[in-house]
């Protein structure tokens, strides 16, 4: 549960109340039908003093109450029907939902990763990743298969051989894959990791990323080299000195890279790994990712603090507290940012990583990932699951959206059990 802050315009409040009259305190039709606004036209208003309510479509109820009033949507609606909340008493209120129910809150500034849901059985989760339009995810277990899933993160299925699989990318389309081994050789995918081949030498292989279209390659090796491939990891080339690699990242073209040391400093690349520039000072550098155009960075240590760049590495911030960052993830424009805490929580950012509100629960937390656009989230725990985040309030009777009094919030019924927020104001909470 994670406050929702936002100065966002809404419903005006105060005009839809001076329309309004009470009714001796009991639940029911306490107003004139509203007139057409950017809520939609005629809701209806009920002053509701009780602590619950069975809510109605096109209606709208005010919280009118000193303890919390609980809105139940209705299980019955058509497409386009809206349910109107407004906090008047000090009690506020509770937007609950039914079986099958959701709330789409991609437009709530703060929204993104506010709610997670465990995925799959718990095992060694080592390292995720995600296509570009978020429905397809592949993760890798160390010491354990490689899965992959077509819905998103809901569904998977078991994969390849157990090995210690330590890091897994994937092209833009999900289609080629790429997934290294903890001492062990380097495997790829063209069909969406049906099957896989592998390719180098063993080495103590520690990450591995991938251009757009999955042509251009780029894989560490802990206490080893950096080795890159033109060909969808037929071949390889290795590149720079032998350091204790620890993170790779890529721009969608491949052209620009960056790795990260632990216990050494950030390195770029402008010329997909032919040559390497140090940046930075030397760190316990755990994890790095991208922007689809190579620059805006970020960085994280382990422990230390989140590190970003605006200039593709060639000068970085320091940003929220030191921890022990284990992972980091970035949507493609770079503003919409996860990081995790190894023992600690995840963390997001939505403007570029100059604040960071804390998410989910502490959990080995090994390796996060991003949707192109930021709006879907995923993470491993070691020893436990896998976790997926939308923008949307769980799913069933356990989700709902909460606001104290001058809150408020309009929803509209979609279709397939789903609801979009219209309009909002206050401090939302979303479960």
């Amino acid at each position: 549960m994670n406050t929702i802050k936002n100065t966002a315009f809404l419903l005006l409040t105060a005009l839809t109340l001076a329309g309004c009259s009470g009714s001796n305190g009991a639940t029911g039709p306490a107003g004139a039908t509203g007139s057409t606004g950017p809520a939609g036209p005629g809701i209806t208003w009920v002053d509701v003093t009780t602590d619950s309510v069975q809510a109605v479509p096109n209606t709208g109820y005010m919280a009118d109450s000193v303890s919390q009033v609980t809105v139940t949507l209705p299980a019955t609606l058509q497409k386009g029907d809206i349910v109107q909340v407004s906090g008047v008493g000090t009690g506020g209120w509770k937007i609950a939902q039914n079986a099958g129910q959701t709330v789409i809150t991609s437009n709530l500034p703060g929204s993104i990763g506010a709610v997670w849901t465990p995925r799959e059985s718990a095992r060694n989760w080592r390292s995720v990743a995600y296509s570009a339009d978020s429905t397809k995810l592949v993760a890798v277990v160390y010491g354990g298969q490689i899965y992959t899933s077509t819905d998103s993160g809901m569904t998977w299925t078991a994969r390849e051989s157990a090995r210690n699989w330590n890091s897994v990318a994937s092209s833009a389309d999900g289609t080629k894959l790429v997934a290294v081994v903890y001492v062990g050789q380097i495997y790829t995918s063209t069909d969406s990791g049906v099957t896989w081949t592998p390719h180098e030498l063993a080495r103590i292989w520690s990450s591995a990323a991938s251009s757009s279209d999955g042509t251009k390659l780029v894989a560490v090796a802990y206490g080893g080299e950096i080795y890159t491939s033109t060909d969808s990891g037929a071949t390889w080339t290795p590149r720079e000195l032998t350091r204790n690699w620890n993170s790779v990242a890529s721009s969608a073209d491949g052209t620009k890279l960056v790795a990260v040391e632990y216990l050494g400093q950030i390195y770029t690349s402008t010329d997909s790994g032919a040559t390497w520039t140090p940046r930075e000072s030397t760190r316990y550098w755990t994890s790095v990712a991208s922007s689809a155009d190579g620059t805006k960075l970020v960085a994280v240590a382990y422990p230390g603090q989140i590190y970003t760049s605006t200039d593709s590495g060639a000068t970085w911030t320091p940003r929220e507290s030191a921890r022990r960052w284990s992972s980091v993830a970035s949507s493609s424009d770079g503003t919409k940012l996860v990081a995790a805490a190894y023992g600690g929580q995840i963390y997001t950012s939505t403007d570029s990583g100059v604040i960071w509100t804390p998410r989910e629960s502490a959990r080995q937390w090994w390796s996060v990932a991003s949707s192109s656009d930021g709006s879907k989230l995923a993470a491993v725990d070691y020893g436990g699951q896998i976790y997926t985040s939308w923008l949307n309030t769980t799913v069933g009777d356990a989700g709902s959206i909460s606001g104290g009094q001058y809150d408020a919030i309009a929803l509209q019924y979609i279709g397939n059990d789903t609801f979009t927020v219209l309009s909002h104001e206050g401090n939302l909470i979303l479960q």
